[in-house]
């Protein structure tokens, strides 16, 4: 087994349409408004970004970001990291009752020298760190749709063939 291999898979229930949550997670320049460990967002081009975060564990992970597809009528945005963490992430945005599912997962090797030194003892701390940091994600996406609006409960999701 890679001790440095995480694959991760968590499910948000939001209160907001489709096309509203899909356009907040495709807006990564905002992510530290609303998500409190995304620390920075530095856009590089058009498709491509820095980004430094820190959850529980007191270290700083760096990572650029590249757009690997961006499919709003399929509810999908999917990005490539390298740096601290090389690998992909996915959301996948679909409506549900009067909501929308925001699927995420993530397969990403740890590349930091003293996290891969880390990694069989650190592995539950590294788990339960990324817990948290999806906790914090959510709750913060909750409130950031409120805030603009689309996350009233009871909002009905975008009406149309799309699910976004």
């Amino acid at each position: 087994m890679d001790w440095c291999r995480y694959r991760f898979r968590s499910r948000w229930e939001l209160d907001a349409p489709p096309a509203a949550v899909y356009a907040a997670l495709a807006d990564g320049d905002t992510y530290p408004r609303w998500w409190p460990q995304i620390r920075e967002v530095r856009r590089i081009d058009e498709r491509t970004g820095a980004a430094r975060f820190r959850s529980l564990v007191p270290y700083d992970l760096e990572v650029t970001v590249g757009e690997a597809r961006q499919d709003p009528a399929a509810g999908v945005l999917e990005i490539s990291l390298s740096g601290d963490l090389e690998g992909w992430v996915r959301w996948t945005v679909t409506a549900r009752d009067t909501g929308t599912r925001a699927l995420f997962e993530q397969e990403v090797v740890v590349r930091k020298p003293l996290l891969r030194r880390l990694a069989l003892p650190g592995r539950p701390v590294f788990r339960l760190n990324h817990a948290l940091m999806m906790r914090a994600g959510r709750r913060g996406l909750r409130a950031h749709l409120a805030a603009t609006g689309a996350g009233r409960p009871g909002t009905p999701p975008a009406s149309g063939g799309n699910p976004v």
